[in-house]
Parts: structure tokens; C-alpha cells; sequence
């Protein structure tokens, strides 16, 4: 069975860092998390619904 690889790198995993190679990855990961960097897109759900010219009055 293959090691584990980082998934920033590629290299094999730390076990202290799992699943990363070394703290710096680990704390790039972190980065692109706060920075938000992993976000999904979305639609506005103000858009989704009625146009604001179908609003009852």
C-alpha cells in the first residue's frame, strides 16, 4: 500500500501532519480556509425567488 500524499504537494505524509507533508502545508490549507479559498459557488437567494417587479403590493 502506497503512503499517503499531501494533498498541496504530493509528497508522502508526516504522521505528525497528517494528511499533510509539514507544518507549512498544513498551515497553507489553513490559510486558503480562512481567506476562503475553498468556497463553493453559489446563487443569491434573493434572485432565486420572485423578481422584485412579481411582488405583491
Amino acid at each position: 500500500m502506497n503512503p499517503a500524499t499531501c494533498p498541496i504537494c504530493d509528497t508522502p505524509a508526516a504522521p505528525e501532519y497528517t494528511p499533510f507533508c509539514s507544518r507549512g502545508c498544513a498551515n497553507r490549507d489553513l490559510l486558503q480556509w480562512l481567506g476562503e479559498g475553498y468556497r463553493l459557488p453559489a446563487s443569491d437567494p434573493a434572485q432565486d425567488g420572485l423578481d422584485s417587479s412579481d411582488s405583491a403590493d
